[in-house]
């Protein structure tokens, strides 16, 4: 688009307006200057956002609809002057022209500022906090791993970062939050496999769906599941702990984070293989279920790795068997289920946790989300503290992840069928 044109219009009703508009009054002459017009407000208002004059709302500012705008104003300018001359009525005429020469001002600068080719629709996100959602109760390996990470984020981010525990319904609560959250980047949540491939397939009835309500940003770290007990039971492996179960069908419990948790699966999943029956006793969240097999409450506890690992080591808990194919690099002394009976062969479980927001978020701000995210990810201390946890950091793309999860989703949907588990 040639700016001679135009900036022949502006000098001749510029001789109207005295200098460039403030930036106080900026905004009320546009909104103005637009309504009279009758053309679409949105374009410059969000532009107005993005040179950090009011709001927080994306802009794509274009040549076309500043065309359009231009022809608009250059018609709607001949129609007004024709009228109130016409009406002797001058005054109203050159009051017209002001509001008209400021929205003018203001676009002609938009212009020769480069604004007119395809602006960045989220250049300078974020303008305000972001809200990080922790579908779990505070304290359990996930809030640690989210918090650690909000904390680097608002670094790179230059907004604070803040974490928000919704815990409820099997992580359901909290990513139903984001899921009907408005989708520009300010609210994310820490999804995980319960909440994204294990719920959707156990519960009868879904507050939102896993795979259409979200934007996968990425994975940030995955962990064995790992069978434990109390230090003075007297199961010590899991082929013990079988054969005890189908002499006393109901004798034993079994702690979980939740109904639909990977440890809930897990139980499910082996008292389906091997034909026991063990009660199974949902809590409000990993670490509490840890604490009440700490305290002799219950019998066992399928857990992550991550979250067990602490009283692992401080010796109060007991490990027997991790929970997938193959052993876990941070306990190589642990056996797998599978090989500690036949009866579980193929038992395979793990859990994961990765950043989500809202579909159909800007990609700018999925772009930054994400870069910030990794970086995090990256540094050494976040690394030494998730390999203290026994957990592996993610850090793949959004379309891997959202791959990730699809393929995580079809495993669970065959292991939630074999385990005969369900929540009503």
């Amino acid at each position: 688009m040639s700016l001679e044109p135009i900036s022949d219009w502006f000098a001749k009703l510029n001789k109207y307006r005295r200098g460039l508009p403030s930036r106080r009054d900026l905004v009320p002459l546009v909104t103005i200057s637009c309504q009279t017009l009758k053309v679409d407000i949105k374009t410059f208002m969000d532009a107005i956002v993005r040179l950090g004059l009011i709001g927080d709302t994306a802009f794509h500012v274009t040549v076309a609809p500043m065309t359009t705008v231009f022809e608009k104003c250059r018609s709607k300018f001949q129609e007004i002057w024709c009228v109130n001359v016409e009406n002797s009525d001058h005054r109203d005429a050159m009051k017209a022209i002001r509001v008209l020469a400021a929205t003018f001002n203001f676009l002609v600068a938009l212009i020769l500022c480069g604004f007119s080719v395809a602006v960045s629709a989220q250049v300078g996100f974020p303008v305000k906090p972001i809200r990080f959602v922790v579908p779990y109760p505070p304290g359990g390996s996930l809030d640690q791993v989210a918090r650690a990470l909000a904390d680097k984020m608002k670094d790179g981010l230059g907004q604070p970062v803040l974490v928000e525990n919704r815990p409820g319904a099997g992580g359901n609560l909290g990513a139903d939050l984001v899921a009907k959250s408005a989708p520009d980047g300010y609210s994310i949540v820490m999804g995980a496999v319960a909440t994204h491939a294990i719920n959707p397939v156990l519960y009868p009835k879904m507050p939102y769906d896993p795979v259409k309500d979200f934007q996968p940003i990425t994975l940030v770290a995955s962990t064995p599941n790992v069978l434990i007990v109390p230090p003075d039971s007297t199961i010590k492996s899991p082929r013990n702990l079988i054969d005890f179960a189908r002499k006393h069908p109901g004798r034993l419990n079994f702690g979980s984070g939740s109904n639909g948790s990977t440890g809930h699966l897990a139980g499910e999943l082996m008292k389906q293989l091997t034909g026991t029956f063990i009660v199974h006793i949902p809590y409000s969240g990993g670490n509490p279920a840890l604490l009440a097999l700490m305290a002799g409450q219950t019998d066992l506890m399928f857990d992550n790795l991550a979250n067990a690992s602490a009283q692992i080591k401080a010796g109060k808990v007991r490990p027997l068997a991790v929970t997938t194919l193959r052993r876990s690099a941070f306990a190589p002394e642990l056996p797998t289920m599978a090989e500690s009976d036949p009866r579980l062969k193929g038992f395979d479980l793990d859990t994961w946790f990765g950043i989500m927001a809202p579909a159909g978020i800007p990609k700018e701000a999925l772009d930054r989300l994400h870069g910030e995210i990794v970086k995090a990810l990256a540094t050494q201390d976040l690394q030494d503290r998730l390999a203290r946890m026994g957990a592996e950091p993610g850090g793949n793309t959004p379309r891997q992840f959202a791959e990730f999860i699809a393929r995580e989703m079809a495993k669970y949907a065959r292991i939630v069928k074999l385990s005969g588990a369900r929540v009503d």
